[in-house]
């Protein structure tokens, strides 16, 4: 007998255990149907594959975030902080969480709209792949494919997943909460790990987008104080657990930076006297919701209907502006939450199918009333907190109605959420009528059919039955996977973005009103007479929209003109070749397209080029410039100034050095003062600040009690000392040389 060595027995052992863990990854659980694993790892794919797609022509996305990953991948201390530059001037209007996956990209892969964009397509993956687990283990895994599907076809899922707001990380983490309560509900034993789970989600949610991520913190601890299956003193203790855990892995961020010598950290970007928890508890709190937004565009001017964001109220979320985005199975989810909870009604206390329809029906709700009847700053993209609750109430409504299918209340129910999501659908694709218009009345037709055959589903074949499911299903997810895919065809900047086609977002009058408009007569991209997101209580430069027409500021004769330059026929020319689409690489360069006013991105947000440009959206930054401010940069702490961070953003994303954003977002922030900033220029750390083309040199927007003055008074104290000189399309101040 041939004695066998310890090498050769593991050579021949390890192809055998890899098999074994490819197999069972394949596999899936035992208690799994055949081809349950494959469908989920193909849903995955197929996920992953449309979101990667044209993932480059978004370019740097909006560039007020790309500039702060650009700066975190140069600096540990802009990422720590969340800077907008390397030299930590000032940070973003939010916490840093979200930039950390992105700066960790550039670090390693250098800085690129790909290494920008990556992490957040992996986000969308993850969430879907979180969901499906969430909703499979108690409804099977029909329900988690149906789910995750729903959630991956959402537009504004689409567009969110593929960009570079915060958004997408705070979508992923609530629904990791979501996932940690659901298993804690699941037992008795071993339910503390899964809350203190939910808690860090939670907590680094709040590092995300402060206080949005407590909005379904109230029905998530109210279900399981309720219904999880423990003595009520052990569900308490387990929750302060969890509460212990929120607070740790939200708090050590938070404590550092108000303990920290401000005179040492780079000014909290939002806030009015440099303090996280003033930028928390006001502008990203308690002012989201009575409009009481001080430092913001129109900051300060109080709640009412709505203000300039658009008309509150219970219909908000299918409004024309708003609806193309998130609501094409919102009714049918609410339906099927409501069978939902008339199915499990009498189960006991702790049924976790009840408990679940409690958990993610009590998120959609929350967050549904506070997107509502907010009276503050609203973006049609802030719609994608909704998404996961929404498709997962689909996917289990379908299989709970589905397996109580033999009695008629449970088919009428599903005919009910097919026919009403025909419906609804066939209403949205009737505003964007020039986008696919066979469509419309396809999806209607087949959902008709469906809901028939839904309807007698407890009394037919299985095989019949199921068609008819599968027709309602295609019928329901046909105008949002449409809207999807002209999402992922189209590049997308600026901070404020909508998925779908021209139409979808920004729309006309709807039930409960539109959003903030702008006149166009571009099909409804641009429709109306209300001034654009971003400038709710009227156009900068003093002008109005009067009937049509926006006058007394840049855009006379009722259409927009591209700046320099006229728009002859009615139509939105391109200029002289300054103001360019972004490439990805070095920031908005190349020529704009016929048709669309250069500085304006294809989905709104407002571009470079002076006057408007460069609030909402990065400037134009030419090759001329760019070489300019290279020159030398290296002798300075920052390259330039600007006045507000998307103006500034463009030009550092373009040199990759830093440059100071004067006033932060909306250059009302109080950041630096005129004595600090003259101290700056004294000690020579800026060499230049840019003035028109870049945003103006009028010092900001913001509302009452804002820094506008601080932003303001620079620029007319740099005016005054120092000589212009025309660079392109822009005006540069050298701060090295006096008059």
């Amino acid at each position: 007998m041939t004695a066998t060595t310890p090498t050769a027995t593991a050579a021949h052992a390890a192809p055998t255990a890899r098999t074994g863990r490819l197999a069972r990854l394949w596999r899936g659980r035992t208690e799994d149907a055949p081809w349950a694993r494959p469908a989920f790892l193909g849903l995955l794919a197929v996920t992953t594959a449309l979101y990667l797609w044209n993932l480059s022509a978004s370019g740097y996305a909006n560039s007020f975030y790309s500039a702060a990953v650009q700066a975190g991948g140069e600096s540990w201390k802009a990422f720590f902080f969340g800077s907008l530059d390397a030299a930590n001037a000032i940070t973003v209007d939010k916490p840093p969480a979200a930039l950390w996956p992105m700066a960790l990209s550039v670090r390693l892969f250098g800085l690129g709209s790909w290494q920008i964009l990556l992490p957040e397509v992996l986000m969308g993956v993850g969430t879907v792949a979180v969901l499906y687990a969430a909703v499979r283990r108690r409804f099977g895994a029909g329900a988690g494919l149906i789910a995750g599907a729903v959630l991956a076809l959402t537009p504004v899922a689409a567009l969110m997943f593929r960009f570079n707001n915060p958004d997408a990380l705070l979508a992923l983490l609530m629904t990791v909460a979501v996932y940690g309560v659901l298993r804690a509900l699941e037992r008795a034993e071993g339910a503390a790990k899964w809350l203190v789970l939910a808690g860090v989600a939670f907590g680094f949610a709040f590092l995300t987008k402060t206080l949005q991520a407590f909005l379904i913190l109230p029905p998530l601890a109210l279900v399981y104080a309720v219904c999880a299956p423990a003595r009520p003193l052990r569900r308490f203790g387990q929750l302060g657990l969890a509460g212990l855990a929120l607070v740790v892995s939200g708090g050590w961020w938070v404590a550092l930076v108000e303990l920290w010598p401000a005179a040492s950290r780079p000014y909290v970007g939002g806030s009015q006297k440099n303090s996280f928890l003033e930028l928390t508890f006001g502008y990203n709190g308690l002012g989201r919701i009575n409009g009481n937004e001080v430092g913001s565009v129109g900051g300060g001017g109080g709640g009412g209907q709505g203000g300039g964001w658009g008309e509150t109220g219970p219909l908000r979320m299918f409004n024309d502006s708003i609806g193309g985005q998130i609501s094409w199975l919102l009714p049918a989810a609410l339906l099927l939450l409501l069978a939902g909870l008339v199915v499990t009604w009498r189960a006991p206390r702790t049924d976790t199918a009840r408990a679940a329809f409690l958990v993610w029906g009590g998120a959609l709700l929350m967050t549904l009333g506070v997107f509502s009847f907010m009276a503050g700053i609203f973006h049609e993209y802030y719609t994608v907190a909704l998404a996961p609750y929404l498709a997962a109430l689909i996917g289990m409504g379908a299989a709970v109605l589905w397996e109580e299918r033999t009695r008629f209340a449970a088919s009428a129910g599903l005919a009910a959420a097919a026919g009403v999501t025909a419906w609804w659908g066939w209403t949205l694709l009737g505003r964007t009528p020039d986008h696919l218009p066979w469509l419309r009345w396809t999806v209607l037709v087949a959902g008709a059919v469906a809901a028939l055959g839904l309807l007698a589903a407890g009394r037919a074949d299985r095989r019949l039955g199921l068609a008819a499911a599968g027709l309602g299903l295609a019928a329901g997810l046909a105008g949002p996977f449409a809207y999807t895919l002209e999402t992922l065809s189209t590049g997308h900047q600026g901070s404020i973005v909508t998925a779908g086609p021209a139409g979808a977002g920004f729309g006309g009058r709807g039930p409960g009103g539109g959003g903030p408009r702008m006149d166009g007569g571009d099909g409804g991209r641009n429709g109306g007479t209300q001034p654009p997101n971003g400038f709710p209580n009227g156009f900068p430069g003093g002008g109005q929209a009067q009937g049509g027409q926006f006058q007394g500021g840049q855009f006379p004769g009722g259409r927009m003109q591209p700046p320099g330059g006229q728009s002859p026929g009615g139509q939105n020319q391109p200029s002289t070749g300054q103001n360019q689409p972004s490439n990805g690489q070095t920031g908005q360069t190349g020529q704009a397209p016929a048709g669309q006013m250069p500085g304006f991105g294809e989905r709104g947000g407002m571009g470079g080029g002076g006057g408007m440009g460069g609030l909402l959206n990065g400037a134009s930054v030419g090759a001329e410039a760019k070489e300019k401010l290279l020159q030398d940069a290296d002798a300075y702490t920052w390259a330039a100034a600007a006045v507000g961070a998307q103006n500034a953003a463009s030009y550092q994303l373009a040199t990759e050095k830093p440059v100071m954003a004067i006033g932060g977002f909306n250059g009302s922030d109080p950041s630096p003062t005129l004595a600090q900033f003259k101290e700056y220029v004294a000690e020579g750390k800026i060499h230049y600040f840019i003035g028109s083309g870049g945003g103006g040199t009028g010092g900001g927007m913001g509302g009452p009690g804002g820094g506008a003055g601080s932003s303001s008074e620079i620029s007319t104290w740099v005016q005054e000392n120092f000589a212009a000189v025309t660079v392109g399309s822009a005006t540069f101040y050298d701060l090295t040389s006096e008059k």
